[in-house]
């Protein structure tokens, strides 16, 4: 979703606008812009549709701004078309603003302002906003930003500048991420930790309504009513090097790669004596075996790990376990109350539906828990209980290691509460401990081989439409691996249950249409099989993702990615890496961006 950076300080204010913007880019964004105080104190816009390049391209044409304080913007858009106008910074007149969020109802405002005799010239809430704070602007940007925003209704983060205040940032934030930067006589704001590395790793979180003021005497920061209050600085445990690609082509491939670091990282911390021990998350033995029932609640990549921990969940501590999608929980008025826990997965931990669930879920009684990447985010701030992943930042847009970390996790959880119910003994709890630990090895060892799913990427080029089937976790995996392939080599693909394709889906198979066919649960590889044989027989070109052990006849599949044993419940550590793998592979032969696809934001702070 959109970047906001901003800047005061003695360095070439533009230069840090677009460095800071550059390493935003992975959120996603259609246009970018920034306003500058130039050396004369005046408000100088540059913007332009499209990559930062472009916006890049422009100023080398008509001269960049020059000056020591501004704000910037990469815009995603939701409010009218991608276009120069459009793009952010807005200007009401004396207050230039970017924005992060949606103002739900800057269409009320928008009317009341029309009758007031204001224009527009966007199709924005944006400039809606950044009129009605010049609208009630009384000299004092404090007063007027406390005032404005008791108006404004939805999630936003709000960079700020007043004419008449040069050398001045404001900014207010409440839901949208928003964070401030303190370096060395130099301040800053960004939507995230990574657009600051470069010149410090000290930081501020805003919370809601907060107002904070960066000028050359550095950062102070106010409530809503104006009065100033102190917090806690924090310091980010990235450097610089962890946001690099490393040496590899993409930062897909080089996160593909960290995800062995990343399961050593998020689970080594939380295994005592050979056993899941959660405790430093508030989670407890005793909390467990209160909870009569779990949901699981989540968007995309991370409603697909749910998918696997409802699967393991189940199986282990015979505990019911519903799956929502975190938009639809808030809307179909789920049965959830008291006795109940609501588990939250969310990478950034500021995803607006998973966050809405997150509260609804508390209003009924119900426990929650946060399962988030990203520290100190809204998620983890309000959740009952927290689990970290360890993943470290993930800059791609497709989700790879937080997805891996995220599904460790869950089997952690799951192993601890079947514990904890009774529902298996210590040994046997053991040994699921120390498989989960062999996994990081396995998979280091998986990527030795990625030459055949390059291979196997080949063959994907030039189809329209594809399917990925599979049973039980198979098919959770599946679901997996066509979002990733359709997230970034925009080839149109579906997962499906493998028994359900005689219900209809069979009549879309059609000769040489790829079928990746996903079976390592020893008890359903047989009805798999079947199912791939019913395919193949229509025509469909199967890719097969199986066991090495795993002989199928011949003329089963056209393509094999064999994988190593590991116990059934914990086969989806090793067998996403290949899909992981083909998704990557077909994206490059196509020649796309791999790491921003088209439309698609990181971080997804809208409903």
């Amino acid at each position: 979703m959109c970047g906001i950076v901003g800047y005061v300080g003695n360095r070439d204010c533009t230069d840090v606008l677009i460095n800071g913007l550059s390493k935003l880019e992975y959120r996603g964004y259609d246009s970018a812009g920034i306003a500058v105080f130039d050396n004369n104190q005046k408000i100088r816009v540059a913007k332009s549709k499209g990559r930062l390049q472009n916006l890049i391209d422009r100023m080398n044409q008509d001269g960049k701004p020059i000056g020591n304080a501004g704000i910037g913007h990469t815009r995603w858009a939701t409010h009218g078309e991608p276009s120069d106008v459009n793009s952010h910074p807005h200007s009401g007149g004396r207050v230039t603003i970017v924005h992060n969020g949606i103002i739900e109802n800057y269409k009320q405002i928008k009317d009341y302002l029309s009758d007031k005799g204001v224009s527009f010239a966007s199709d924005t809430d944006t400039e809606v906003a950044a009129k009605l704070l010049d609208y009630n602007y009384n000299g004092s940007p404090i007063e007027t930003i406390s005032e404005t925003i008791r108006d404004l209704e939805g999630s936003y983060a709000l960079g700020v500048i007043f004419a008449d205040h040069p050398n001045v940032v404001y900014a207010v934030r409440k839901e949208s991420p928003l964070i401030v930067g303190v370096g060395k006589d130099e301040s800053f704001i960004a939507s995230d930790v990574p657009a600051v590395l470069d010149y410090t790793k000290n930081y501020y979180l805003l919370d809601h309504e907060e107002i904070a003021v960066l000028d050359k005497t550095g950062v102070k920061i106010f409530d809503s009513f104006g009065r100033k209050i102190e917090k806690e600085l924090k310091t980010a445990d990235w450097d610089v090097e962890a946001i690099g690609k490393g040496g590899y082509e993409h930062f897909m491939l080089k996160e593909i790669h960290e995800q062995p670091t990343a399961i050593r990282n998020t689970i080594m911390p939380r295994i005592k004596d050979g056993l899941p021990n959660l405790e430093e998350c508030g989670i407890t033995p005793e909390t467990l075996k209160k909870f009569r029932q779990i949901f699981i609640v989540a968007c995309g990549t991370a409603m697909h790990a749910g998918m696997v921990g409802k699967y393991v969940t189940e199986k282990l501590a015979r505990v019911p376990v519903v799956v929502d999608i975190a938009s639809e929980f808030r809307y179909r008025d789920p049965i959830v109350g008291e006795g109940d826990l609501v588990i939250i997965i969310s990478q950034s931990g500021e995803t607006a539906d998973s966050k809405a669930a997150m509260h609804l879920a508390k209003k009924k009684g119900a426990k929650t828990l946060a399962i988030v990447n990203a520290m100190g985010s809204s998620i983890a701030r309000e959740a009952d209980m927290l689990i970290y992943t360890h993943a470290g930042p993930e800059i791609a847009v497709a989700s790879t290691k937080a997805y891996m970390v995220q599904i460790a996790v869950m089997y952690l959880f799951a192993f601890e509460m079947a514990l904890a119910v009774g529902a298996i003994d210590e040994t046997e709890c053991k040994r699921l401990v120390s498989t989960l630990m062999e996994t990081p090895d396995m998979i280091e060892k998986l990527l030795e081989h990625k030459e055949t799913t390059q291979y196997i990427a080949s063959s994907l080029i030039t189809a329209d439409s594809l399917l990925y089937i599979g049973r039980g976790l198979d098919y959770a995996l599946s679901m997996e691996g066509s979002l990733k392939l359709k997230e970034i080599s925009y080839i149109h693909s579906e997962s499906y249950a493998a028994g359900e394709l005689k219900h209809g889906t069979i009549s879309l198979i059609h000769d040489g249409m790829p079928v990746i066919a996903v079976a390592t649960q020893s008890d359903l590889f047989e009805k798999t099989i079947s199912n791939i044989q019913e395919v193949k027989s229509r025509g469909a070109k199967v890719i097969l993702v199986c066991r090495d052990s795993y002989q199928p006849e011949p003329n089963t599949a056209d393509m094999k990615f064999g994988l190593p044993d590991l116990d059934d419940l914990l086969m989806p550590m090793l067998a996403v890496v290949p899909l992981q793998l083909i998704a990557y592979y077909t994206s490059v032969h196509k020649g796309n961006d791999v790491d921003k696809p088209r439309n698609l934001a990181k971080s997804v702070t809208v409903e």
